[in-house]
């Protein structure tokens, strides 16, 4: 498969921008200690599709490796619309999908970024019938080995209304994260996602509202506040 190239997404990341300060208090929010309990892996998923939920966990990885300065991984594990190696401009073979079946080890599925503290795993070499995998324990033994390597564990997972991969995976992390695009999902497909959640052993942890600016009230834009809080030069 014929790698694509583009300006990987760290390009567009900067610590100070009003981006970066929003995804370190959902990155607080959380992984904080809840009653002792220390939540370290999460799914990003959303109800359909292009909702946002790729780029959400990718920022949410970067974050983790910057701001905490933790082992952090993502992966990608959206099989039928992979989209982070696009995101980082990372070939996609050697990933989930081959660890999955054997063909790799799990130390051959981790690629570097330029980002100290940051790894990727792709989606690996592209299947049929990607259900099939989900469907036996190859997939969760597979995310199992991963977790041991790091502190902190990203999975980007396919919209939950489509297929099932997410309530199936959910249950191996220790919290969901559903991200609804502002001012396009309707709220009969955001309930019908809910409900298919609620129905599983997934542990939601919170609900990102993406494509905010121009759709929600112009209080809710940073921009009406005036000004941007930041360090100055002396």
């Amino acid at each position: 498969m014929a790698r694509e190239t583009c300006r990987p997404i760290f390009d567009y990341y900067h610590p100070e921008s009003v981006v970066a300060t929003e995804f370190r208090r959902l990155l607080h929010n959380i992984t904080r200690s809840i009653d002792g309990i220390e939540r370290k892996s999460f799914l990003i998923t959303s109800a359909m599709l292009s909702e946002g939920k790729s780029t959400v966990a990718a920022y949410l990885a970067i974050t983790a490796a910057v701001y905490k300065k933790r082992k952090t991984i993502l992966i990608d594990c959206d099989l039928r619309r992979p989209t982070v190696h696009k995101l980082f401009n990372l070939p996609v073979e050697n990933g989930i999908t081959d660890l999955i079946d054997g063909s790799i080890k799990v130390e051959d599925a981790f690629k570097s970024t330029p980002m100290k503290h940051l790894w990727v795993v792709t989606a690996g070499t592209m299947k049929d019938n990607p259900t099939e995998l989900f469907e036996g324990d190859s997939v969760k033994k597979a995310i199992e080995q991963i977790k041991f390597y790091f502190d902190l564990v990203f999975v980007d997972c396919a919209p939950v209304i489509p297929v099932s991969d997410p309530v199936v995976l959910a249950p191996e992390l220790d919290g969901l994260l559903l991200v609804v695009k502002a001012g396009s999902t309707q709220q009969d497909v955001i309930k019908r996602a809910c409900d298919i959640i609620s129905k599983s052993e997934s542990h939601v942890v919170g609900v990102v509202l993406n494509n905010v600016q121009g759709v929600l009230p112009y209080h809710y834009n940073h921009r009406y506040y005036g000004y941007q809080y930041a360090a100055k030069k002396r």
